[in-house]
């Protein structure tokens, strides 16, 4: 696989920029039918089959893109968010049920990683404009602060890999756990601008300030990555607990229900780094997300056989929660991404994007100069 960066890495990336609209051109294609033609069907087995020919070409769709970030942010909404919302339109679930009111509204709900947050109620509104305004504003004003943080700590982090050389492997590795949440969530909040510019939509966060999470049930179900759980309860936990109540009973279905969600979860994360490494799957990304089910099962039975008792502990037990999904991150979440020097190409992905945009920059401050 062809690594973005070093000696012509702006040459690659302008290729891997064109190659990226190829397949945004062809997504919004195949978005545009699924609008048009496969809405009109009636929902069920016909209108499975009409889409699976989307679901398989945003299979391959990623394949034409080699960086780390461009093709993993591209596999991630395409193969995992897109297909899991289509499959769900198929039968009349899920955000794209009933059908948004336009085709860009429409593909903005199926491809972005958006949540649009429901409207409030008009009477409850009517009682409290005043704090909701304000609320409201407040709310903005500190994502706005805490965004601008985030952007600061991600580019010192990057600043510091130019000392790589002279840490110690845990301290690169929590840098690495770092970048990670950072880079992700400002990715994620890059790509749903165009839906919030665009269309004005409220959105729910993609990311809500995991480090603060108080249990794994709350870093997993309220904090980190919220569209992966917005789409995982409808097509997974919801279908799995039901029929997993008419089964084995109402005692297990929900542990039954969070397993399978945890599955899948892993399973399409060995998807992701397929299209990010280019080599077969070593499954342990799918133990992780097996290990993190299995924990959290034995957290919410710890709650419900001692009710009342354990939030006394939250002062210390949030904390250990996340030094228990970073350990476990670095034994098992982390090693095929090193093996594969998928860190050293996201570091060199990094100054080859900042050297592309300096010469495009340059070269149209020249232009406007001579015109």
């Amino acid at each position: 696989m062809e690594v973005v960066g070093g000696g012509g890495g702006v040459g690659n990336m302008s290729s891997e920029i064109g190659n990226f609209f190829q397949v945004l051109v062809l997504a919004m294609a195949s978005l545009s039918y699924c609008y048009y033609i496969a809405s009109r069907i009636p929902t069920g087995l016909f209108r499975v089959l009409s889409v699976l020919p989307v679901v398989y070409l945003f299979i391959l769709l990623p394949l034409r893109l080699s960086s780390a970030n461009i093709g993993g942010l591209t596999a991630f909404l395409l193969v995992w968010l897109a297909n899991f919302k289509l499959l769900l339109f198929s039968v009349n679930q899920g955000p794209l049920s009933p059908p948004p009111p336009n085709l860009f509204h429409f593909i903005s709900v199926a491809c972005l990683p958006i949540k649009i947050k429901p409207p409030s109620s008009s009477t409850a509104l009517k009682k409290n404009t005043n704090d909701h305004v304000i609320k409201k504003a407040y709310n903005h004003k500190t994502q706005q602060v805490l965004l601008v943080i985030k952007v600061v700590l991600l580019g010192l982090i990057y600043y510091a890999y130019n000392y790589k050389q002279n840490f110690h492997m845990s301290f690169i590795l929590v840098l690495y756990c770092c970048n990670m949440y950072l880079q992700l969530e400002l990715l994620l909040v890059i790509s749903a601008t165009p839906a919030r510019v665009l269309f004005g939509f409220e959105l729910e966060p993609q990311f809500n300030e995991p480090y603060l999470a108080t249990s794994l049930q709350d870093f997993w179900g309220h904090r980190w990555n919220l569209m992966v759980t917005s789409i995982l309860r409808p097509t997974v936990y919801y279908p799995i607990r039901r029929i997993s109540k008419r089964l084995m009973g109402s005692a297990w279905a929900h542990p039954t229900a969070v397993m399978a969600s945890f599955a899948v979860s892993g399973l399409m994360h060995e998807v992701m780094y397929y299209y990010i490494t280019r080599v077969p799957p070593t499954w342990e990304v799918f133990w992780f997300f097996a290990l993190h089910g299995v924990f959290l099962i034995l957290e919410v039975t710890a709650k419900r056989a001692f009710p009342g008792k354990l939030p006394l502990l939250s002062a210390v037990y949030g904390p250990l929660v996340v030094v228990f999904v970073a350990v476990t991150s670095v034994w098992l979440f982390w090693p095929q991404l090193l093996r594969n020097g998928v860190d050293e190409k996201v570091i060199a992905e990094f100054f080859t994007t900042l050297d592309f945009v300096k010469k495009k920059v340059l070269m149209l401050m020249q232009f406007w100069h001579e015109k």
